[in-house]
Parts: C-alpha cells; sequence; structure tokens
C-alpha cells in the first residue's frame, strides 16, 4: 500500500443520454488528473433525470459490458482506481450504482441503498452493506449521494477499516457538503465527494446541482474544493493510513468509546 496517494475528483456536466460522450470526459479527465485515485459523479455515464425506467433501462450499463471493459483498459494504463456512478441493470433490477475499478481488473460494485426523491419511481434500493475494499492506495468504501444523510451509512465502513469514503453524487440540496464535514470527524476518515454541475429540466422541473466537489482529511479539514459551477479536476494528497488512529485525545477513541448498549433503538 502506498503512504501517500494522490486523489481526486472529476467535476463535470454529463449529457443527457450519451454515454459515450459521457465516457470520453472521464477518460479526459483521468489522465489529465495523473492520480492514484479519482471520483466522478453520481450517474455521470447518462445524467440524473431519467423519466421512467424503461429510460433507466435504455441508458444504463452492464459491469460486464464494454463500458466497464473501456474503464478496466483506462485504468490500468493510467494506473489509476477509478470510482464513478452509473445507472445499472442486474438480474432484472434497477439500480443507482457505483463502482471501483482498480489498474488490476477488479470491479467492485455498490448499489445504492437510500434513494432520493423520485428516484424510488425509477430505481430498486440496495440490498447490501457499503462495501470496503482492500487496495493499493487504501481502504476503499462506497456510498452515493443521499446516502450522506444517514450517518450510520459511514459509521458502518468505519468499523470495516474504511480509510477514504467515496462518494459520488447528484447534490441539490444546499447543506451536503457541509454534512460530510461530520462524517468525516465523526469517524476520523478522509471523504471525497464529487458532485456534478449545470441543471437537466427533462421533466415537469428544473433541478439545478450544486458543484462544489470536495476532499476532507480525517479530521475535517478541506483539502481540495470545487467551484459551484466549472468543469474542474481537484487533487489532493492523503495519507491514508492516518484513518486508522480513531483517538481524539489521550483517552477518548471514536470507536471505542462507544456505549453500544445504548443504541439499540436505532436498529430497530
Amino acid at each position: 500500500m502506498k503512504s501517500v496517494i494522490k486523489a481526486a475528483c472529476g467535476q463535470f456536466q454529463p449529457v443527457f443520454g450519451e454515454t459515450t460522450f459521457n465516457l470520453s470526459t472521464v477518460e479526459r479527465m483521468v489522465r489529465a488528473a495523473d492520480a492514484d485515485l479519482i471520483v466522478f459523479p453520481e450517474l455521470c455515464t447518462s445524467g440524473y433525470e431519467l423519466r421512467d425506467r424503461d429510460e433507466m433501462q435504455a441508458n444504463a450499463i452492464s459491469v460486464a459490458g464494454r463500458e466497464i471493459e473501456r474503464l478496466k483498459l483506462l485504468a490500468s494504463d493510467t494506473d489509476t482506481h477509478i470510482v464513478l456512478g452509473f445507472p445499472e441493470v442486474d438480474n432484472g433490477r434497477l439500480y443507482n450504482s457505483s463502482a471501483l475499478i482498480e489498474p488490476n481488473g477488479n470491479v467492485t460494485r455498490y448499489h445504492k441503498l437510500h434513494l432520493f426523491d423520485r428516484e424510488k419511481n425509477i430505481f430498486d434500493p440496495g440490498d447490501t452493506i457499503p462495501p470496503v475494499v482492500e487496495t493499493e492506495v487504501g481502504r476503499i468504501g462506497l456510498m452515493i449521494c443521499f446516502d450522506w444523510i444517514f450517518p450510520e451509512v459511514a459509521r458502518i465502513m468505519a468499523l470495516n477499516g474504511v480509510q477514504i469514503i467515496c462518494h459520488p453524487s447528484n447534490l441539490v440540496l444546499s447543506y451536503c457538503q457541509r454534512a460530510m464535514f461530520a462524517r468525516s470527524v465523526e469517524n476520523g476518515v478522509f471523504t471525497m465527494t464529487c458532485n456534478r454541475i449545470g441543471s437537466e429540466a427533462r421533466t415537469d422541473r428544473t433541478l439545478t446541482f450544486t458543484g462544489g466537489s470536495q476532499i476532507l482529511s480525517n479530521r475535517g479539514e478541506m483539502l481540495a474544493q470545487a467551484t459551484p459551477d466549472s468543469e474542474e479536476v481537484i487533487t489532493a494528497e492523503i495519507e491514508p493510513k492516518l484513518a486508522d488512529n480513531k483517538m481524539i485525545t489521550a483517552l477518548n477513541d471514536r470507536l471505542g468509546d462507544r456505549r453500544v448498549e445504548f443504541y439499540r433503538i436505532i436498529t430497530d
């Protein structure tokens, strides 16, 4: 495992329905970033505002398909760990998914647990816990967008040893980026929230995305932050092993001081 890595977020505006074009943008940003780990937005291969499940299926990709194969070749060619979001059909179910694609060809999927607003009309909810993957650049965990509002998601990954949480997003609310400070501090982990920019008006509403992609340290320090409305790649050097130290003071451990016997109601 590398002691220090270059981490990046690729913030851009996907063109709805143009998978090939959007993947070209991803490739361009990966090569420009020259990073060890890069995160892209939620549903960045398709665009966000899918009208119905039929349209979702028309824009879906498969982990066994040519799009992921293209990304596997890109990861290998650039020695980059790539995380991005996409619509996926898997065994007849429709998921809002993300994947970690490693240079060695390994692919780890995550199906979004907490669907936001009209996503409930399009996608099936995920049914497995967020993965934590041991890689050459650290132990990486996956969550997607609205998962941020449920602190249990980041906490279960922290309990499973995560060092870096990768968080593809299509944020429209104004306070997620600030909330991720808490996810980093309460768990002592690095978080990488990659948001998209621009707007979509494909239904009876217009959605405007807030940009502001960010990389936070295990102490909640802002290591890099994008603007609200520009395509850009942000980068920061991080030391993943720092996330293994859960001490706040000499007498306080973030995880060890938990009084779990008083938290049982959370799981009811």
